[in-house]
């Protein structure tokens, strides 16, 4: 894993990268895939990225990702996905195995942060789901870069 600010010069190349690739485009699904397609590739110890979405009241359905299969729907009320999207608030594990409600859809996985993607109203329509193979893989440098790039979803 990277210092914090080789972690934010990482991040910076990103979000150059994104601004480029993103310039016009309003389909949502493009845009989560090619963050996500980012994210995955610009992170060696991103193990599993990508979108979980509300697609219905209370369930959240897996979007664009890269990495091993993830968990095809999680409802609001399990997971740190669920927490996430109910709370509207970005949630960081440093161990998932000391969360007794952490679904497991990988048994490698040891950390997680998991941002919420809201609209112009604020309210949560998906969350970005990242997992690590690593403990303590995330923190507040990769929070506020996070809650940056799901900003370009807000339409």
């Amino acid at each position: 894993m990277s210092s914090p600010p080789e972690k934010a010069a990482r991040y910076g190349k990103i979000l150059r990268r994104l601004d480029a690739l993103l310039a016009g485009e309003t389909d949502g699904i493009a845009i989560m895939a090619t963050i996500v397609c980012e994210l995955h590739h610009g992170f060696d110890h991103f193990h599993w990225t990508g979108f979980y979405r509300l697609t219905e009241p209370g369930m959240l359905r897996v979007g664009p990702y890269q990495g091993g299969h993830g968990c095809l729907a999680i409802s609001l009320d399990r997971g740190v996905c669920g927490k996430c999207a109910t709370d509207g608030e970005t949630q960081i594990v440093e161990d998932v195995n000391a969360i007794p409600w952490h679904i497991a859809c990988s048994g490698t996985t040891r950390s997680e942060i998991v941002v919420p993607v809201k609209n112009r109203t604020g309210q949560v329509v998906a969350v970005l789901d990242v997992d690590s193979d690593l403990p303590s893989a995330f923190d507040v440098t990769d929070a506020r870069f996070l809650e940056t790039i799901c900003a370009f979803l807000i339409a």
